[in-house]
């Protein structure tokens, strides 16, 4: 079992910067991949970013690629996502989620643990 718990959200403004923070526990994150998903009242999980868990290799989404970097720390079991030029549309409560010896997947299915969400509020 891994627990994951996300932290960093807030709200902001429209051009700022935030970074989200996973903190895992339970498991060491060097044999997992992790994602970033946010979702909205009424609307599908969407995904944001992902990380693979041996190549490093990494996938965004076109909404955020540009904007938003994806980070595993191994050695202090957290994963961040760093989002800069924040937009209205960039509101929602954001996920992390870990899959173990996963690639970087934009499918929510493929992950097996998730935390509970962290809100981010931008405004305009």
């Amino acid at each position: 079992q891994v627990q994951l718990v996300e932290s960093g959200g807030g709200l902001v403004q429209a051009g700022d910067s935030l970074r989200l923070s996973c903190r895992a526990s339970g498991r060491t994150l060097g044999s997992y991949a992790m994602g970033w998903f946010r979702q909205v009242p009424g609307k599908e999980r969407e995904f944001v970013a992902a990380i693979a868990y041996m190549t490093g290799i990494t996938l965004y989404a076109d909404s955020v690629k540009g904007r938003f970097t994806i980070y595993k720390d191994n050695a202090k079991n957290t994963g961040d996502l760093q989002m800069k030029s924040l937009k209205p549309e960039d509101t929602a409560v954001y996920y992390c989620a870990v899959q173990w010896r996963g690639v970087a997947s934009p499918n929510p299915s493929d992950y097996s643990f998730w935390g509970q969400g962290t809100e981010v509020t931008v405004s305009s």
